[in-house]
């Protein structure tokens, strides 16, 4: 009869009242054991129930299918809002980036507008010491916002040092990105890149809107042809056709970046993309295994899930 009792008490101070364990036990003169024993007991009694918020459990179920349908080792979806996908997710992948990486490691970062935000976001409030490492030239165009941002921190937040890959993301030839890519200063940036303990990059589309368009790094007339040969979206500006194989273009030829083989084979590259023009994009780079971690919004995650490859 007391150790009913004491059940009863013990779980009502414990989930009613918001009494830590310590705070029990010192009430009621039994040791902290005790008390997590008790605990223990009214789960397995069903004295304790739990029942989640429809919402999470969706929520909770959403990501778990994505990680079992694309073999991923974990996925982060936030809220959708149609008018500001990039912001939500930029904002979510920080806070997951902020919890996961350890201090004094090196972050890779990846080409676009949605990583150039996280960035944004995660050197506001980042409490460590780290350093990022460009994984592809042509980055000036958003480092400048990322330098900017290191000036607009919280009273706590940290610096990182920032290790550009110094030349342009798209050379005039393939022997001038061979050139590029056995200089010294961006050898040791690739060198800096494979000690890193993740990888963050963007996925685009091949879309008018997508980046590399959008600022004509690569031209209309190239766009079309990646179109005709089966590009469907791309990670640092490497195509990939729909079930993820990535194009024989000589546009990858001329490219000064890491290549994608490489970072697949890193086992630690975490995407950051969404939005409906994108959802191929983001499919096609799931089944060609390019990612470990997904980051993306609800609206996007469901997509996913009920994509048909046709």
């Amino acid at each position: 009869m007391y150790e009913d009792n004491l059940i009863y008490k013990v779980t009502w101070f414990y989930y009613a009242d918001n009494m830590t364990q310590k705070e029990i036990a010192e009430h009621l003169g039994i040791s902290r054991m005790k008390v997590v024993k008790l605990l223990n007991q009214a789960k397995s009694d069903g004295i304790i129930k739990f029942k989640m918020n429809p919402d999470a459990k969706a929520h909770i179920n959403l990501e778990r299918d994505l990680i079992e349908k694309f073999h991923l080792e974990d996925v982060f979806v936030v809220p959708s809002t149609p008018s500001n996908v990039n912001h939500n997710i930029a904002k979510g992948a920080a806070q997951y980036i902020e919890e996961k990486v350890e201090a004094n490691t090196f972050i890779n970062i990846g080409y676009g507008n949605t990583v150039s935000r996280t960035i944004n976001h995660l050197i506001y409030s980042l409490e460590k010491p780290i350093s990022l490492v460009t994984l592809s030239g042509g980055v000036s165009y958003y480092t400048s916002s990322i330098v900017s941002g290191t000036r607009k921190r919280t009273a706590t937040s940290i610096t990182p040092n920032i290790h550009i890959l110094p030349a342009p993301l798209l050379a005039s030839s393939e022997e001038v990105a061979n050139i590029f890519l056995n200089e010294k200063s961006i050898k040791n940036i690739i060198n800096m890149s494979e000690l890193s303990s993740m990888s963050i990059v963007g996925i685009g589309s091949v879309s008018n809107d997508a980046t590399i368009f959008k600022y004509h790094i690569v031209n209309e007339e190239d766009r079309i042809l990646l179109e005709m040969q089966g590009a469907v979206g791309d990670i640092l500006s490497q195509f990939y056709d729909k079930n993820g194989n990535i194009l024989q273009s000589d546009l990858h030829k001329k490219l000064v970046s890491i290549k994608l083989d490489t970072l697949k084979a890193s086992h630690k590259t975490i995407g950051v993309a969404g939005g409906k023009e994108k959802i191929q994009a983001i499919y096609s780079a799931l089944i060609g295994g390019y990612l470990n971690v997904l980051i993306t919004d609800e609206d996007t995650a469901n997509s996913l899930i009920n994509f048909k490859n046709e």
